[in-house]
């Protein structure tokens, strides 16, 4: 069993919080971890269990009355039971009462959005991060802050690269012996997502177009978001373009990620990018294999800049220091892949590339971003397919992207 970054911080809220809601994508490993964490005091209930369910929907209040503390694995199949839990926390604020899992974003359904506000902490626990495989505990996000990011003689490259963007991070698919058998369970994931873990969330009109639109999500992947083109590439308006796109964002499949900027500029694009959560699901939309990416390696930039907005996000979630993950486009095409925003202020900017050389000219987006943010930006890093770190002139650097996770 991995040793999850998420279960910390878990621990630490259910210690001072009476309801704590770890969310994330299906098969990210949340109820492997919450059953790690039960102990005599605590029931373990399931909502994928069709009488618990039934009993949950048909009297949330009664349900949650009978107990004292609990883990509700996959409470968004049930939301009615938040405000049955916020009834229940009212009379009893005691802290780590509830320990809730959710598949899908519970908090942007309108009945409950405000219900457990100052109740409940959420975190975020996305799939296997390559610190968690590795058994690492990561400082990257405290290095670059810092500007001390060192070279890596054992640094993954090359080949092995490409076969680990291709994992991803779902347990059960890197417990698959075969690329083949790792695909086949990633096509009946996502069956799964746009059928039935959709359906518990809202009602879709064009259900059995999903798959394409998914597949036209995946061609942007890592591009600036255009609802009106993806709208089109089902025949729906741009208003049901923006509703899927937010739909596949609250079971986890995509995230969309707002640009950085700063009103004294006005030459800045405002548009957010699009990412897919794990780059292994985003390579099988796209029909992606190890040879296919080794034969055009044009097509591995993307699939390599989700990986590493997916691996930063999970960094996050083990950092004591607080970011907020942007990106930095202006009017003349500079732009930066990921820009970080500590809570203070300070700015780092990271942009991915798939090669194993890095130039002068790579660093355009990175000053940009510089000039823009001014004494609030701390450093600028360009990930690369290599061992070595290159300094690249004041507070820019180029680094391996084994960085992430050694």
């Amino acid at each position: 069993m991995f040793g999850r970054f998420v279960e910390r911080r878990a621990e630490e809220a259910l210690s001072d919080t009476p309801v704590v809601l770890i969310i994330g994508p299906r098969r990210a490993g949340k109820t492997t971890l919450v059953k790690k964490m039960r102990n005599p005091e605590r029931t373990y209930i399931t909502l994928d269990d069709q009488t618990v369910l039934d009993a949950a929907r048909t009297d949330p209040v009664g349900f949650i009355r009978g107990l004292d503390q609990a883990i509700i694995d996959e409470v968004q199949r049930a939301p009615d039971l938040l405000l049955a839990i916020k009834k229940s926390i009212d009379e009893d604020y005691r802290p780590g009462r509830f320990l809730l899992t959710g598949s899908a974003n519970v908090l942007t359904l309108p009945k409950v959005a405000d219900s457990l506000a100052g109740r409940m902490e959420t975190i975020q626990m996305l799939p296997l991060a390559r610190a968690e495989i590795a058994g690492q505990h990561p400082s990257f996000l405290e290095r670059l802050f810092d500007g001390k990011l060192g070279s890596q003689q054992n640094a993954i490259i090359g080949d092995d690269l490409i076969k680990v963007v291709l994992l991803g991070g779902f347990p059960e698919a890197l417990s698959r012996d075969s690329e083949r058998r790792r695909q086949d369970w990633a096509r009946s994931y996502l069956t799964s997502i746009l059928t039935r873990d959709l359906r518990d969330i809202a009602d879709v009109e064009k259900l059995t177009e999903l798959p394409k639109f998914v597949r036209l999500l995946a061609e942007h992947s890592g591009q600036l978001v255009n609802y009106s083109q993806f709208g089109a590439g089902i025949n729906v308006s741009h208003k049901t373009g923006q509703r899927y796109v937010g739909l596949l964002e609250q079971v986890f499949l995509i995230t969309t990620v707002q640009p950085w900027f700063t009103n004294a500029l006005k030459r800045m694009v405002k548009t957010p990018k699009l990412h897919f959560v794990d780059s292994g699901l985003l390579a099988t939309v796209r029909g992606l294999t190890f040879d296919r990416v080794k034969a055009d390696r044009g097509t591995f930039g993307a699939l390599l800049e989700s990986f590493v907005f997916s691996e930063v996000q999970k960094l996050m979630t083990a950092s004591d220091i607080r970011v907020m993950a942007h990106h930095f486009r202006d009017r003349d095409g500079h732009e930066v892949d990921i820009v970080l925003e500590r809570d203070d202020g300070m700015l780092v900017g990271i942009e991915v590339k798939a090669s194993a050389t890095v130039k002068a000219g790579d660093f355009s987006g990175l000053k940009a971003l510089a000039e823009a943010a001014g004494k609030r930006f701390a450093f600028g890093v360009v990930l690369y397919d290599s061992t070595d770190t290159v300094p690249f002139g004041d507070r820019l650097a180029a680094a391996p992207l084994s960085c992430l996770w050694d």
